[in-house]
């Protein structure tokens, strides 16, 4: 009877870890980033301590970036030489931010990362035209050195806030280089998701290791999640992304704050 009732405790756990996957990661593929801002809290609340869901969901949310790099691949909207320039910007700020992460106090780190997430939404909402269409600028040597300065800034905020940086990067490539919200999602999801996000779980992996039972589905779950969320935000548009992306932001902004209130 006990093994029984294990085996159903067991599935029950595999099938919630299934669906909080999915549907984080879903959305975060519609919205350019904010897995992390779902999942990671659902790590916690389903019982693992936080260093230990840290780590589990960064490995998860690399198939996230997987699942929408498909995708996204095959629209052409990526320019290889400037992913390099993202990665190159990036990756050491991530790693470096990633050794950081489990000495900054959890509570600080929830304030920063609420008001950073809200602002992000509300900025989005009053620029009623922004990354609806692509207007290329700053591409020049002093273009790039900021940009690039800002984006390794940002890499730190993914290694140490540990979620919803991918939104950053989003409008940051809108804002600065021109993009509309399209292509700043294809840039975000495979260079984010798969390579930043990437470097970030291994570097953690080394001081905390995760709760392996419980990945195979939270990779599952975060690669159909991409893929699916993907393949809606080709093809809807930049005004169905821009609406999920603030709607996304907001809530999750506005929902941190108050926790971190009520602590």
């Amino acid at each position: 009877m006990w093994g029984d009732m294990l085996d159903v405790s067991f599935l029950l756990e595999q099938c919630i870890l299934l669906l909080v996957s999915f549907v984080a990661n879903l959305l975060s593929s519609l919205a350019g980033g904010g897995a992390g801002l779902l999942q990671l809290p659902a790590l916690i609340f389903l019982g693992l301590p936080f260093a230990v869901a840290l780590t589990t969901h960064k490995i998860a949310s690399v198939a996230l970036g997987l699942g929408a790099s498909v995708k996204h691949i095959k629209t052409g909207h990526v320019h290889w030489s400037f992913a390099a320039f993202i990665l190159a910007a990036g990756l050491p700020g991530v790693v470096l931010g990633a050794y950081w992460v489990l000495a900054i106090p959890e509570l600080i780190a929830q304030v920063l990362l609420g008001v950073l997430t809200l602002a992000l939404g509300l900025y989005s909402v009053f620029k009623p035209t922004l990354g609806v269409a692509a207007v290329a600028r700053h591409r020049s040597a002093l273009g790039l050195g900021v940009g690039g300065c800002v984006l390794f800034l940002i890499g730190v905020l993914n290694g140490s806030l540990t979620s919803g940086t991918g939104l950053f990067v989003t409008v940051w490539l809108i804002r600065w280089f021109g993009f509309d919200y399209k292509q700043a999602l294809a840039y975000t999801m495979i260079l984010v998701g798969l390579f930043w996000n990437g470097a970030g779980a291994l570097t953690l992996v080394w001081v905390q290791a995760p709760q392996w039972s419980w990945l195979p589905m939270l990779l599952l779950g975060s690669l159909l999640g991409g893929y699916f969320g993907a393949y809606w935000a080709i093809a809807k548009g930049n005004h169905f992304i821009k609406r999920i992306f603030e709607g996304l932001t907001i809530i999750v902004g506005v929902s941190l704050l108050l926790e971190a209130w009520v602590c």
